[in-house]
């Protein structure tokens, strides 16, 4: 019988440009990008030149800390271009493809039998630990740490996520063995999943805790999950990882073949026909947005609190599930008709400024980009606290972080969040404050203290 929480904090924002149900194969593009800077903590030392034949599964780069970390390709070709940024730091591998979808054999793994030394090593020669994520510090897990548990999260509450009983439809069996390999890496029932309550497919699943979780954003994150579940302590480490990466998983070690499909939610009110896309990793953005390339629109890699500025042309992030397309929001907004002295009956808002809080709870509403203002004085407001469902006092913690006071950052729960899980603080935020990169910041700044 599964445990039931309910989350009481927290914020539904209802943006417009949801995708419809039905799941398109996206056409495949002329080019795909493996992008080093999408998994945090890595520093990649290259395996290819430019002009070198790969094939799906053919090593790009490993890890310069752990070698046998590998980032694999995920279709056939040739690489294409190497794209570095400032002090030559790889900002991308490039890979045009041939067509022709050969790919490495990897080696087959029977996850139900295998030991935990004959998983782990198999999740790094076949390209699928880079997907593995840690608390504490949020960032690609260390293969040599033993977690105390493994937790993922089924559902996703982010605006406009996917929903993911249509990422994993007819999936289930590739999930089940993703989660067999991922069993043996820890003791005892220490997969631990979250879901609502109206999840039925996953009913029946082996070895893994299910949880369910009702109540607003961020109730589908997975650090507020570990959080009302079982909290990380100083010295603890936990993993994580996506549900569609999960199935990933399971498919790649049975069938000895890198997998690397995306079933990415195409949504937002700038998008001219949003819904599901069947793709690869790391594809051209253009082949989700259905020819959409409006200057006035801002592309989002991700989901609109937490994803990533793309460029029309870009590529989609090696972790994200979802594209959002947004309006700009770069021209300026006259006080009376829509600036905050505006009547706001199109203005969605979290506090009771505006008479839309009336509205029926259906109601989505366009959001562009605007901030509405410029960085001001970090006061006490009081407006984190009712989006923020954790036992931890959230203003104190940024300001402890901004102090870099490690002794009150670990006392006041660092430990516990990663940067996703301040981010409708940061949508609340008055003073503009750029939560998530503080809290990023911070938690890169204790690990090299933590050595």
């Amino acid at each position: 019988m599964s445990r039931k929480i309910r989350i009481r904090k927290g914020a539904d924002i209802r943006l417009k440009g949801r995708p419809t149900k039905t799941v398109e194969t996206a056409a495949p593009t002329a080019t795909y990008a493996v992008q080093p800077p999408n998994y945090h903590g890595i520093v990649p030392k290259l395996e290819v030149k430019e002009g070198a034949a790969v094939e799906a599964g053919s090593p790009l780069f490993h890890s310069k800390e752990t070698p046998a970390m590998k980032f694999l390709s995920p279709i056939s070709g040739t690489v294409k271009a190497i794209v570095r940024g400032e002090k030559r730091r790889i900002l991308a591998v490039v890979v045009e493809s041939d067509g022709g979808n050969k790919a490495v054999a990897l080696g087959k793994i029977n996850v139900t039998e295998a030991s935990a030394d004959e998983i782990r090593g198999a999740m790094l020669s076949h390209g699928m630990f880079p997907f593995v994520e840690q608390r504490p510090f949020a960032d690609v897990a260390n293969p040599m740490d033993s977690p105390r548990s493994i937790h993922v999260s089924g559902f996703d509450s982010a605006p406009l996520a996917p929903d993911m009983e249509i990422v994993l439809r007819d999936r289930m069996e590739a999930f089940q063995a993703g989660i067999h390999a991922l069993s043996a890496l820890v003791h005892g029932d220490s997969i631990h999943l979250g879901a609502r309550p109206e999840q039925s497919m996953f009913s029946g699943l082996e070895k893994v805790a299910i949880t369910t979780f009702e109540g607003p954003h961020p109730a589908g994150n997975v650090g507020v999950q570990i959080h009302h579940t079982l909290p990380v302590n100083k010295g603890e480490v936990v993993w994580t990882m996506h549900a569609e990466d999960v199935a990933n998983l399971g498919e790649t070690l049975t069938t000895g073949v890198y997998t690397t499909k995306r079933t990415v939610s195409a949504a937002g009110s700038e998008h001219p026909s949003p819904k599901y896309f069947q793709t690869n990793l790391g594809c051209e953005l253009t082949a989700l947005t259905a020819g959409h390339q409006g200057d006035a629109t801002r592309f989002i890699s991700g989901n609109p609190l937490t994803g990533t500025h793309a460029a029309a042309d870009g590529y989609l992030g090696g972790l994200d599930h979802q594209l959002t397309l947004l309006p700009e929001g770069n021209e300026p907004k006259f006080l009376l008709t829509s600036g905050w002295l505006s009547p706001g009956l199109d203005k969605f808002s979290l506090s009771k400024s505006y008479p839309t809080w009336l509205m029926p709870k259906s109601k989505e509403f366009v959001m562009d980009t605007n901030t509405g203002g410029e960085e001001r004085a970090f006061v006490v407001t009081g407006q984190y606290e009712p989006v923020f469902p954790f036992d931890i006092y959230p203003v104190q913690l940024i300001k402890s972080i901004l102090a870099n006071d490690i002794d009150a950052m670990e006392k006041l729960g660092i430990y516990e969040v990663a940067p996703e899980d301040f981010a409708l603080c940061e949508y609340a935020c008055t003073s503009k404050i750029a939560v998530q990169d503080i809290v990023r910041d911070g938690l890169d700044n204790l690990k090299k203290e933590l050595g």
